[in-house]
Formats: structure tokens, sequence, C-alpha cells
């Protein structure tokens, strides 16, 4: 599989740890949209699409995002058993919130996908603000 295209949307806030939004391109005929370039504690890494995951009601059955304490369709209180042990819920548990809508199964295209997005991102970067919405790789 080849990488045939990557487009990088910067994000403005440099303060942030969100550095930009890629769309990737894969053999001219797949994409994968919303993959995040984030700044972490040892350098940038990408972040794969994801969704929040979400619980039943037990009274509506409307689906609720895990960790409410409460129903957002019908107002009942959600069971304790469902919900994410308070001391797992840390900052460095937010995976246990949310599941990857795509993801690299090997760990050498990980660090495939991860090596041109991260390139994409810096030349982007340098190309500065005054440049176009997204930079392509061919």
């Amino acid at each position: 599989m080849e990488i045939t295209e990557v487009r990088v949307f910067l994000k403005d806030s440099p303060d942030k740890k969100l550095k930009a939004y890629v769309t990737v391109t894969f053999d001219n005929a797949f994409v994968v949209r919303n993959i995040k370039v984030i700044e972490g504690s040892s350098g940038l890494f990408i972040a794969m699409p994801s969704r929040k995951i979400k619980q039943p009601c037990p009274k509506c059955n409307f689906k609720n995002e895990i960790r409410s304490k409460y129903c957002n369709q019908c107002g009942g209180q959600l069971p304790l058993a469902v919900q994410i042990p308070v001391q797992a819920a840390g900052a460095g548990n937010a995976q246990l919130e949310h599941k990857d809508i795509a993801h690299p199964i090997t760990q050498s295209f990980r660090e495939y996908l991860q090596k041109r997005i991260l390139e994409a991102y810096e030349q982007e970067k340098a190309r500065g603000p005054s440049a176009s919405a997204y930079s392509e790789l061919r």
C-alpha cells in the first residue's frame, strides 16, 4: 500500500497541543480524514481518527457518552457499573473514552505513516500562513 497524497490543514493557535489535521490518500483509491498531529511531551506524533464511546440508558436506550451521570434523553441516572472508574478516568487514559475509526495494524506501517505525515506537516509549516490550505506529497 502506497501513500499517494497527504494534505495538511494547520491549526491557528500555536500554544495548543493540536497542531494540524491531516487527510491521507492511499493508492489513489482510499482516503482517511481527521488524522491529528499533536505536540506531546516527547515531540510530535499522530493520532488516528476516533469517536467517543457511548453507553445505552437502561430506561430509554438512548446512547450517552461514557462517564455521563445522567441520560441526555430521559434524565434518568445512569448506572455506575457501566461507567469508567474514577481512578482509571484520568487525563492519561483518554483512550478508554475513544475508539479508533481507522488505524494501522502493524508497527512498521504506523511508523511509515507517521514519518510521511510529519514530513508533510513540516513542509506545510515552513511554507507559512500565506500558503495554500494543504500540502501534497506525490
